[in-house]
């Protein structure tokens, strides 16, 4: 039996799995969703189409391509128990989604190596980022190591251990 059969609905969870291409977010995101009951989304979903375009173009996305993308991934965890996967690979994006997902809202970022990630994107078959926007994901990135509401999870955990701790963490009652 699922946590989710035996969870109210009510009981809210906001998580945002991050990092850059290939890191796994929607891989963590989704067997963490399945282990805490909630509803995962992937953040890919809420790009426009206009990004997506852009993106199998092999133009990395700007700022202004950005900020709506965002707004939905945090409208999206504004309620009820969400796990959404999501880049977030700035402190500012990070803050954006902040002010629309509300305190509760935890990030787990997955560390990761830029070799080994141009190598997952190379493999991934009918995907639309190419493994040639991998190294400016790891020029934009800001790592959110001071930042409070984060976990680090290696890229490369074993996640038949790391997603019950991880579960289990977030999980608690908050104080």
């Amino acid at each position: 039996m699922s946590m989710a059969a035996s969870r109210p609905v009510s009981d809210a969870l906001a998580v945002v799995v991050m990092g850059v291409s290939g890191a796994g977010k929607t891989t963590v995101g989704r067997a963490l969703a399945d282990a805490l009951g909630a509803n995962f989304i992937d953040g890919d979903d809420l790009h426009s189409e206009a990004a997506r375009a852009k993106m199998a173009a092999g133009v990395a996305l700007t700022d202004d391509d950005r900020w709506p993308w965002l707004d939905r991934v945090g409208a999206a965890l504004a309620s009820g128990r969400r796990i959404v996967a999501c880049s977030a690979l700035k402190r500012a994006y990070r803050d954006r989604i902040r002010t629309a997902a509300g305190p509760r809202l935890r990030f787990i970022y997955l560390v990761a190596d830029a070799g080994a990630m141009r190598q997952r994107v190379a493999s991934r078959p009918g995907h639309y980022m190419p493994a040639s926007l991998v190294d400016s994901q790891f020029a934009a990135l800001e790592p959110p190591r001071d930042e409070p509401d984060v976990i680090e999870l290696s890229a490369e955990a074993d996640l038949t251990t790391a997603i019950p701790a991880l579960a289990k963490r977030l999980d608690a009652p908050t104080r």
